[in-house]
């Protein structure tokens, strides 16, 4: 069983076609790496997944997104944000403790018990690769931890509602090769339980953690392969050409 199907799909944001005929298909539990250079499509693709791109007026597609064989524009659109979760680029923690970050999106959707509560925040700090750096601050502010750390606390707020898919929209990009380097663990880590689909213009990255990865350009889809095979034999000179660093 497929994750994801994607047949046609085009995009537009007023006059501007952003994506252009994408079709494809995106696995369980397999971190699927998206690049390519700026105003490829990268961001839009990613964002159509949990349909953030219905929050532009300017927005409308055809084709269709197949989410677990329905139709992403049929599902309503919170219980699909819940199980479809995004991680931005920039962290942004809320004006509260650790604690209380990681359990917010828990009490929105109506847990209460206290006991219940503490574990879930426990196991998403775990798997946010977070806890041991702040198992005895969770009642600090959320702003008094590092760049990185912040980052993956955003994680761990993800987590917290147990997803399905976790989309990361560049997320290392402001971080420090360590921080970095803890980010990309988590998500080897995370694909035993979720879907991961990563969009970054560090192609370093998307080879370090991708098992499949799908190379945009100028809003198409020019390959998807096996993430060796694209790093080493890629079938379109174009994707040789942007692994290479002769444009991009």
């Amino acid at each position: 069983m497929v994750k994801f199907e994607i047949n046609d799909l085009n995009i537009w944001f007023d006059s501007t076609q952003a994506l252009k005929d994408v079709s494809m298909q995106i696995l369980p539990n397999e971190v699927l790496s998206v690049i390519g250079p700026s105003n490829s499509g990268k961001t839009t693709f990613l964002r159509m997944l949990n349909r953030m791109n219905d929050l532009n007026p300017n927005f409308r597609m055809s084709g269709n997104v197949m989410f677990e064989k329905e139709d992403i524009m049929k599902i309503d659109v919170e219980l699909l944000r819940r199980k479809i979760g995004m991680v931005f680029a920039l962290p942004l923690p809320l004006p509260l403790s650790i604690f209380d970050n990681v359990a917010y999106g828990v009490r929105m959707h109506g847990l209460t018990d206290k006991t219940r509560m503490a574990e879930k925040v426990r196991e998403a700090l775990r798997q946010g690769y977070l806890w041991d750096e702040v198992k005895d601050r969770l009642t600090e502010s959320a702003f008094k931890l590092s760049g990185g750390q912040q980052q993956r606390l955003c994680i761990a707020r993800t987590l917290a509602v147990e997803p399905e898919v976790i989309l990361f929209d560049e997320p290392c990009s402001g971080l420090d090769p360590i921080s970095t380097a803890k980010v990309e663990d988590a998500m080897v880590k995370l694909k035993e339980k979720y879907t991961i689909i990563l969009v970054t213009n560090n192609v370093k990255q998307a080879a370090r953690v991708g098992d499949r990865t799908a190379f945009f350009l100028n809003g198409e889809l020019v390959e998807l392969d096996k993430t060796d095979k694209i790093f080493t034999a890629p079938r379109d000179k174009r994707t040789d050409g942007y692994i290479r660093g002769k444009f991009g």
